[in-house]
């Protein structure tokens, strides 16, 4: 079984949504094959906890007013560190860039296929790690003012 084209329309408008909003790592895999109660899930991960919630509310708002779709459930609204988007065909997982580390979903589902995004959101790979990276330097001043 693979994902349906339902599903893929879904993922791919999450996708464009969340890309929009600058998140980090968006990735998708067909899951139908290993799960009975969804095709598809959609990580993505962003460096804030105000910008976790501005991704999930982007990607909500887009896939009802684009596609006339609502989530079932929707939950981690209240600490906005892990979001979960669950629209029956697709869930969406929206997390803070330390919990998607800790957390590893993409350990859990490297056997599923990956599934084709949007270029913009395939350009998001990499970018937590880019971010990191600046963080840690420190705001790129450090030793070069001696």
């Amino acid at each position: 079984m693979t994902a349906t084209d339902r599903s893929l329309e879904l993922i791919n408008a999450a996708a464009q949504a969340a890309a929009d909003k600058l998140a980090h790592d968006i990735i998708a895999y067909d899951v139908s094959d290993v799960l009975s109660i969804t095709d598809a899930f959609l990580l993505a991960s962003a460096p804030s906890d105000r910008q976790v919630k501005s991704i999930v509310d982007e990607i909500e708002e887009r896939l009802n007013k684009d596609l006339g779709a609502k989530p079932v459930r929707r939950e981690g609204d209240r600490e906005a560190r892990w979001v979960l988007l669950d629209y029956v065909d697709i869930v969406v997982h929206v997390q803070h860039s330390e919990e998607r580390v800790f957390y590893a979903l993409e350990r859990l589902w490297k056997d599923c296929p990956q599934l084709e995004l949007p270029p913009d959101a395939e350009a998001t790979r990499g970018k937590a790690e880019e971010h990191a990276q600046a963080q840690g330097a420190g705001g790129g001043l450090d030793g070069e003012l001696r």
